[in-house]
């Protein structure tokens, strides 16, 4: 039962409460081999220990753009997204032209993803602008990936025509870089991710880093851009910190959401932090001054209430 009908459920069920089941919660998320899945597992087991009547599940999407969707049309609860798609989405720019999602809602910003160029060690690939004329993953079709890859290529001068663009999931990517299929590959993800790591173990990979200039250039292109240092000790064979680009992901819901179900939700992503961090490490950046930093649209109702409670800095487009 889908779980904005919930309340009706309620009344129809009043005379028979033994027969009520838990509140079913969906959590859109995105491939196994990213940081959505792990983290969307990890929300629903918080969910299911600590909030009573309630049974939530993570599910293996496209990731953003698709997660926008099955949000906006009530096919899922919860989803994670990248905050350029989720601000293309509510305001009906870039990809959303023309298909505003007004009734989208902001639980909360979690954790940056870094946009992770990666290619083989010996693939003579050493800048962004050695991609040109290569075989280059840009991200599923439908993903965050994508839109950040194509965004810091076209503010740097690099269009889809100047490449042979391919549209792999993570674990596609680096199988494909892997078996030389492909010279290198885009990742908008938590780091470290398993795709990667995993890669790193059986070849010598190099991760390309961003100039100054390159940042700047995406950074106007995209102001929900930062600039991001990639840890030294990140994968294996990294001898030294790797500029990129971050951007903030985003836990978004429906407007028709139970108020008081998304102030739980987002009390306990922030009171429990610890078990999320057990999870997948990206977690270590979710606090609230992150998320009312971060965020680009306006929180939900009930996730607005718990940021009032603890005394957070809420800007006005916050509001809804």
């Amino acid at each position: 039962m889908h779980a904005f009908k919930y309340a009706l459920a309620v009344s129809l069920l009043a005379t028979a409460p033994l027969a009520l089941a838990q509140q079913q919660l969906s959590i859109a998320t995105g491939g196994t081999g990213g940081t959505y899945y792990p983290i969307g597992g990890g929300l629903a087991e918080m969910i299911n220990r600590h909030i009573e009547g309630h049974d939530a599940v993570a599910e293996v999407t496209g990731a953003s753009v698709e997660n926008m969707g099955l949000v906006w049309r009530g096919d899922s609860d919860i989803a994670l997204a990248l905050a350029d798609t989720v601000y293309q989405a509510y305001n009906g720019t870039g990809d959303f032209e023309g298909r505003q999602l007004e009734n989208i809602r902001a639980l909360a910003s979690i954790y940056p993803n870094a946009l992770q160029l990666v290619t083989m060690a010996d693939s003579g690939i050493e800048s962004l602008q050695d991609l040109k004329g290569k075989t280059v993953s840009v991200g599923a079709p439908g993903s965050g990936t994508e839109l950040n890859a194509r965004a810091v290529l076209e503010a740097n001068g690099i269009t889809y025509d100047d490449i042979e663009a391919r549209r792999f999931n993570f674990n596609e990517t680096a199988d494909a870089i892997r078996d030389g299929d492909i010279d290198a590959g885009f990742w908008s993800v938590g780091p470290p991710t398993s795709s990667i790591l995993n890669l790193a173990t059986t070849r010598d990979i190099r991760l390309i880093g961003l100039t100054d200039e390159e940042v700047a250039k995406a950074k106007e292109a995209e102001p929900v851009f930062a600039a991001y240092d990639l840890k030294a000790d990140l994968y294996d064979g990294m001898d030294g910190p790797v500029q990129t680009v971050s951007i903030p992901n985003v836990l978004v819901t429906n407007a028709e959401l139970d108020d008081d179900l998304a102030y739980q939700i987002t009390k306990l992503l922030f009171e429990n932090t610890d078990e999320l961090i057990a999870i997948h490490p990206a977690a270590n950046d979710t606090t609230v001054k992150f998320s009312t930093d971060s965020t680009p649209i306006p929180f939900h109702p009930g996730a607005l209430r718990y940021y009032e409670e603890v005394g957070a800095k809420v800007s006005d487009q916050q509001r809804p």
